[in-house]
């Protein structure tokens, strides 16, 4: 079991773009469809694995691109220290003043550490400034326990 980690950060608007987020259904369109319904499914298909944008749930970051992924770790305690960078490198852009608090952060990454070596996902979403957002994610791979159909994006 290992770890990656993901980060995007951009306008609020743009991660707001839900369809763009969610994975095309498993199954196509059947045969005989509306041609409209069947060319929607494959600008989804061909698009959200492309897109930059955090998918709505956490596992499905392994079909991102390879070059979405910021870090792998083996250890939890690792993952967890990436996440903790993260949010101190972004604290100064924090819209929310009760978001910048130091114990907030530090208990937010101690308690990565246990639901990572457990095999669980980590999701954490900031508002920043202007209005922007920030989304961090560190996912358990080989296999993961929500998807474990998707295979590791580095492997």
């Amino acid at each position: 079991m290992h770890h990656h980690g993901y980060l995007w950060a951009g306008p609020k608007q743009r991660f707001d773009e839900e369809a763009l987020r969610r994975p095309p259904h498993p199954e196509p369109p059947a045969s005989g469809s509306r041609p409209e319904l069947v060319q929607r499914y494959r600008e989804v298909a061909a698009g959200f694995p492309a897109s930059d944008l955090p998918p709505l749930e956490t596992a499905y970051w392994l079909v991102k691109p390879r070059t979405s992924v910021r870090g792998t770790w083996d250890e939890a305690k690792d993952a967890a220290a990436w996440l903790g960078e993260r949010l101190a490198e972004y604290a100064a852009r924090f819209a929310f003043e009760q978001d910048r608090d130091l114990a907030r952060i530090s208990a937010l990454v101690n308690s990565a550490v246990p639901r990572l070596d457990s095999g669980g996902d980590v999701s954490l979403g900031i508002y920043l400034e202007r209005p922007s957002y920030l989304s961090l994610a560190v996912v358990t791979c080989s296999a993961n326990r929500s998807r474990p159909d998707l295979a590791c994006p580095l492997r």
